[in-house]
This record gives C-alpha cells, structure tokens and sequence, in this order.
C-alpha cells in the first residue's frame, strides 16, 4: 500500500522515509497534490560483492588480452576527443 505524502514533508522528513522504505513500504510524494514520483525500495538492496566484481574483471581481461603495445597518453587523449 502505498502512502501519499507532500514534497515538502518528505523533504523534511527524507532520513525516516529511507528507514521505513528500506523496511519494505512505500510512498508517492505529491506536490500541490498531484503525485510526482514513488519512492520504493530498491530492486537491488544488497551491495555487490567487490571480490566478485574482481573476479569478473579479472575474466574479462584474461578473454581481452591487450595486443602489442599500448600508447598510455595516445588513450588518453582519444578518451578525452
């Protein structure tokens, strides 16, 4: 179920919303009553593992090995055209 609540009290009120959002409930904020965004947990709450996101990295390099030699600055200055 979903609680309607004003911009300007959720403003105020954002760190207990993140609270109670975080424990699985959920608000639509309003402005001037007519609804403007639904705050809603996270699809996503738990964090990665960074061990994981190595490892991940770590394949993706081992299956995209860097050929010949890599001109560092060349790189850099393409990143930034």
């Amino acid at each position: 179920m979903k609680i309607e609540i004003g911009a300007y009290e959720a403003k105020t009120r954002l760190p207990e919303l993140l609270r109670q959002v975080k424990a699985g409930k959920r608000f639509t904020i309003t402005n001037r009553g007519q609804a403007v965004a639904d705050l809603v947990p996270s699809e996503n709450p738990e964090p990665s593992d960074p061990r994981a996101a190595i490892g991940k990295f770590q394949a993706f390099m081992r299956a995209n090995p860097v050929r010949g030699r890599a001109n560092i600055r060349a790189l850099i200055r393409e990143g930034r055209e």
